[in-house]
């Protein structure tokens, strides 16, 4: 696949991490990466490990946002999704 058609940019020059996105494909992107990393691993981003952190954070704003509101309409379907997928992985306390 081209370098155009892939990132949307004229070339490599002008290329920068989320440079020629735009926010809905930064979403969807997020939204992918949460939704294949539950897949892999079968469990919630964590909040302990650094490399998961960040999609971790993505998730609670998006429910914040979702909570208040904000959510655009097309991502709420898209969010719900993921929620429902989370919830099958959501935490139990084993302790007894």
């Amino acid at each position: 696949m081209a370098f155009i058609e892939y990132y949307g940019c004229a070339n490599e020059d002008d290329f920068e991490i989320d440079s020629c996105m735009t926010q809905d494909e930064r979403w969807l992107a997020n939204w992918k990466s949460v939704m294949d990393f539950m897949e892999a691993n079968h469990r919630r981003p964590s909040k302990f490990i650094d490399e998961e952190r960040g999609l971790r954070n993505w998730w609670k704003h998006q429910q914040k946002l979702l909570n208040a509101g904000e959510m655009k309409g097309e991502r709420v379907k898209k969010f719900r999704e993921l929620l429902a997928f989370g919830k099958v992985y959501k935490h139990v306390n084993q302790w007894k």
